[in-house]
């Protein structure tokens, strides 16, 4: 099982990153019966490329692995610093070059991270309809980290219910997916049949 965890933290360490970490580890520990495959996109790492595919319309080799990872993703993790009381341009841009249908019925858990709880609202005025039109399952429990947040009791309680909201819709799907079909020697596959009705 795939996760993949975009963080559009500036600074490193940033608090975006820090976020994403718990969030990934709240995940992790709650999918049950399977090994997860987390991959983290330092968005940062990928500013230059990103702005030249915007005016190019091609990516970059890292931007590319990047945009593959999380079309490929079983479930995603998304956290964006706030800027003007939204989302990070660096944030936007990489979802803007992501192909239109990659997130398509993907399971997202959302968060964003400020320096005041006034702020919080970004999360379901911004950043749940910026996935709901790219036609993502957004988990209900969105985590917003403000400065004094941390280390203060409640945020490691939402923290824990969105890991296990996008854990219990991450094993679900991969339940839902038909096993591969393994032939016995009774069975004939159609494309044999077909081939020996065509011999005949």
């Amino acid at each position: 099982m795939k996760l993949v965890v975009v963080s559009a933290g500036l600074s490193a360490p940033s608090s975006s990153r820090i976020l994403a970490d718990r969030l990934t580890q709240a995940v992790t520990s709650q999918v049950a019966g399977a090994d997860v495959d987390v991959t983290v996109v330092e968005l940062r790492d990928l500013a230059v490329e990103t702005a030249h595919n915007l005016v190019t319309g091609f990516p970059g080799p890292a931007l590319r692995g990047a945009l593959d990872a999380v079309a490929g993703a079983d479930g995603l993790i998304a956290v964006s610093p706030v800027f003007s009381a939204s989302y990070s341009g660096l944030f936007k841009s990489f979802f803007d070059v992501l192909d239109k249908d990659a997130l398509t019925g993907k399971p997202v858990l959302v968060g964003a991270t400020g320096g005041t709880p006034r702020h919080s609202l970004v999360l379901e005025h911004a950043m749940r309809p910026l996935f709901a039109h790219l036609r993502a399952v957004v988990v209900p429990t969105a985590v917003y980290a403000a400065s004094q947040d941390w280390g203060a009791e409640g945020l490691e309680q939402r923290v824990e219910r969105a890991g296990g909201e996008l854990a219990r819709l991450m094993t679900g799907l991969a339940a839902a997916r038909p096993a591969p079909v393994e032939w016995g020697d009774d069975v004939i596959p159609f494309e044999r049949q077909l081939a020996a009705l065509r011999a005949e």
